[in-house]
């Protein structure tokens, strides 16, 4: 057990019996009251954002975590696999955890895997990707007015905006934190 004074941002602690990542803290003490820590977390099991805050001389328990660089594999029906391409252990993530993010998870993605007493629970994209288009409409000779852009469907069933001048078969980047298009690959 630790004090609420040594959380920082991006370690994992145990809150209600579960584990959360504290994306924000802040130490504050206001005028003659006592001071306390405000933190701003996300529960790794259900996703959901909760701030709390904690007495300046309140125990917390900060939770042991490793994070080891991963390489997606496959999606099986309710589980996605990774490889560790120093070990080739394969790890298992179940498709709650992976949420929105499975939409750019393209097969040799690398990722990076939180692991909390040995157990995955969340997974980190690089801040782009890059995936194939397989469906897309041909821009039409003439509809160059402005930045005009086309719906394209990408290899992993996402739909992103793109320009006219992308083709079915291209290779481009997209923003994980967006979801927008970046450029050509």
């Amino acid at each position: 057990m630790a004090s609420a004074n040594d959380i920082r941002k991006g370690q994992v602690i145990k809150f209600h019996g579960e584990p959360c990542l504290v994306m924000d803290m802040q130490h504050r003490t206001p005028g003659n009251l006592r001071a306390f820590v405000q933190v701003k977390m996300r529960n790794l099991r259900h996703g959901k954002q909760l701030d709390q805050r904690f007495s300046s001389t309140e125990s917390v328990d900060i939770l042991m975590t490793e994070r080891k660089n991963l390489e997606f594999s496959y999606e099986d029906r309710s589980s996605y696999a990774f490889i560790d391409p120093e070990t080739y252990d394969q790890i298992e993530l179940a498709e709650d955890k992976i949420g929105d993010l499975k939409n750019y998870l393209a097969t040799g993605c690398k990722v990076e895997m939180l692991f909390v007493d040995e157990q995955p629970l969340s997974i980190d994209l690089p801040t782009s990707v890059t995936l194939k288009v397989t469906e897309s409409a041909d821009g039409l000779k003439g509809d160059t007015a402005s930045n005009v852009q086309k719906p394209a469907t990408l290899e992993t069933g996402m739909v992103v905006q793109v320009p006219l001048f992308i083709k079915e078969g291209e290779l481009i980047k997209v923003s994980t934190a967006s979801g927008s298009y970046e450029g050509r690959a």
